[in-house]
């Protein structure tokens, strides 16, 4: 499962607001090659889910994630920050073995 904490909720009905998103619209977060370390985080909106999309609700958000991604993704949580060290989302990933210092890319 992929968890989501308050503070990246919030940011998440808020970009969707803006957008204009209705709610067939899910958060997307994927997987892909490159980055620092070897693998960096994708997150998008999107309104189709696939067949083999692996699809968890936590707080009222909706996220789907590709097979293959899940697999590195297990376990995540999905945070938010806005201090003064950085602004943005970012992983909490169990999976990771090691970071790159701003957090977008990692390996297993």
């Amino acid at each position: 499962m992929i968890t989501v904490s308050d503070k990246a909720k919030e940011k998440v009905i808020k970009l969707k607001q803006d957008a204009q998103l209705d709610d067939t619209f899910r958060l997307r977060a994927s997987v892909a090659g490159g980055g620092c370390s070897g693998l960096s985080y994708q997150l998008d909106f999107d309104d189709e889910v696939k067949p083999m999309d692996q699809e968890f609700e936590d707080k009222g958000v909706k996220v789907v994630v590709d097979m293959k991604s899940f697999l590195y993704l297990a376990g995540t949580e999905l945070d938010f920050s806005d201090g003064l060290n950085g602004k943005g989302f970012f992983f909490n990933n169990p999976n990771a073995s090691r970071t790159c210092g701003c957090g977008d890319s990692f390996s297993v």
